[in-house]
């Protein structure tokens, strides 16, 4: 398995700098802000996936192409949060499946990995949605990072790449895990966020009442004046 592959860079060869230094900026800032931007990246990922699909079948049957992909992304991108669950599972179980096939190529009752695998991303989804992010924005910014070396110093990263294999997956499996833990560092805690909110709510910031001058003590002259007045 090759998590830094050297047929993709081949094809990414066109872009041009601009365009990777964009892609290696954002496989960073996943990296660093999977968890704490979440909602951003699935409304974002979702909605330009739903996009392409109807970009795609558009073309295919033959309708009005715009119109399909752009109804289809505003709908996907309305439901994104609420399809982020699924696709935590379907992530989840192809996730155990494609581990467990790699580990045990002979493994059978692989339906019992999938669900089980998705149950465990519908339960961790923090940890899950945290390792995603993670793994895609090291993807991302590796990929990126290799090609502007590429073209600034006119090395062959291809040839380079599929020579060290077994080192850049572990670099990249080192990266995820800190990308994990930074991500776990640098998010608030919803829980906390959540008690403190509800804590003002019920508890509203008393009114400081200010207490009237006091009355300035009267001279000795006008106490006698004051006690003839009174007699």
């Amino acid at each position: 398995m090759q998590l830094i592959a050297p047929d993709i860079l081949n094809e990414a060869r066109g872009l041009t700098g601009a365009m990777t230094g964009t892609i290696c900026v954002l496989g960073v800032a996943l990296w660093f802000f999977g968890w704490r931007w979440h909602r951003f990246w699935v409304v974002a990922g979702i909605t330009l996936s739903a996009g392409l699909i109807g970009l795609n079948a558009g073309r295919a049957g033959g309708t009005q192409v715009m119109a399909v992909g752009i109804l289809l992304a505003v709908g996907a991108g309305l439901m994104a949060l609420e399809l982020a669950k699924v696709l935590a599972f379907l992530a989840g179980g192809c996730g155990a499946w494609l581990a467990v096939q790699w580990v045990f190529p002979q493994a059978q009752e692989l339906w019992a990995v999938f669900l089980s695998g998705g149950l465990f991303g519908l339960l961790m989804y923090r940890l899950w949605t945290m390792l995603l992010t993670s793994l895609m924005g090291v993807l991302l910014a590796s990929h990126a990072g290799l090609l502007l070396v590429e073209q600034f110093w006119s090395v062959d990263m291809v040839a380079w790449v599929s020579a060290h294999v077994p080192a850049l997956n572990g670099v990249a499996v080192g990266l995820t895990v800190l990308g994990i833990l930074l991500q776990a560092i640098s998010a608030p805690e919803e829980s906390t966020t959540t008690e403190a909110s509800a804590q003002s709510a019920e508890d509203p910031k008393p009114v400081e009442v200010t207490p009237p001058p006091a009355k300035k003590p009267l001279r000795w002259w006008k106490r006698i004046l004051k006690s003839r007045k009174t007699a």
